[in-house]
């Protein structure tokens, strides 16, 4: 007896006008309000941003109901946004190539996003917000680029890929319990195993390649080095040696 084919779904319905018109102000809205924080800094105002979209005062509280919930839907949407770049970058890699390999290919789309989206990477790694306090739903979204990196050097500590660097004390850190405890809190939530070496030296590249970011976004390297890509792929083999990544073929 021929099993009975399940009945077919339905198509989802198409959203409605109301719905596709408040997307489409919502976009306009944050788009604007990029501008502003890429011309003023921090100095965000839904009141500049309304007239700048020519809508009165109130009719952008129907969207976004304070300055606050406008700086949070733009913070998560950079985090995605650089989330997804790095998750891609991270995906395109031949996986029979080593995973120094990766750890550079995403290093490197890091640093091309910030280069491409100033003022949403100033958002997210820039000065704090004067009076803004991050809610937990950006905690997510923030850890993204990073877990991307770590995975990258989680994988190749377990595949028993990674090299102790020479002098380097490849053990767990236990002289200052708290902090070994911290440590093991970290590597369970970025896929190391809890005994993993490696982590505190991952937390210090991270640190090094954000700041090497940060400085060649925010003019440190000016009247300094010209040759950024060269300068920022130096760092990132320096970083790959500390963690005993080996060096790309």
């Amino acid at each position: 007896m021929s099993a009975e084919k399940a009945p077919a779904q339905p198509p989802a319905p198409a959203p409605s006008i109301r719905a596709r018109v408040r997307a489409e102000m919502t976009d306009e809205i944050k788009r604007v309000a990029l501008e502003h924080l890429a011309r003023d800094g921090s100095a965000l105002s839904l009141r500049a941003v309304s007239r700048d979209m020519g809508m009165v005062s109130s009719a952008i509280y129907r969207y976004f109901p304070s300055r606050d919930e406008l700086l949070t839907a733009l913070i998560i949407d950079a985090y995605n946004s650089l989330g997804d770049a790095a998750d891609a970058a991270d995906g395109e890699v031949d996986r029979r190539d080593a995973y120094a390999a990766r750890w550079f290919t995403v290093g490197h789309t890091i640093r091309r996003w910030a280069l491409a989206h100033p003022a949403e990477y100033a958002l997210i790694y820039g000065s704090p917000i004067p009076g803004y306090k991050a809610p937990e739903e950006t905690i997510v979204p923030a850890t993204r680029a990073i877990a991307t990196l770590a995975r990258v050097v989680a994988e190749a500590e377990a595949a028993g890929r990674l090299r102790t660097p020479q002098g380097a004390d490849a053990t767990v850190p236990t002289e200052n319990a708290d902090y070994a405890a911290e440590l093991r809190v970290v590597a369970a939530s970025l896929g190391f195993a809890e005994d993993s070496w490696v982590v505190e030296r991952f937390l210090g590249a991270v640190t090094h390649l954000f700041g090497a970011v940060n400085f060649e976004l925010f003019g440190r390297l000016n009247n300094v080095v010209n040759e950024r890509s060269e300068w920022f792929d130096r760092q990132l083999r320096e970083l790959a040696a500390s963690m005993g990544l080996s060096p790309r073929r």
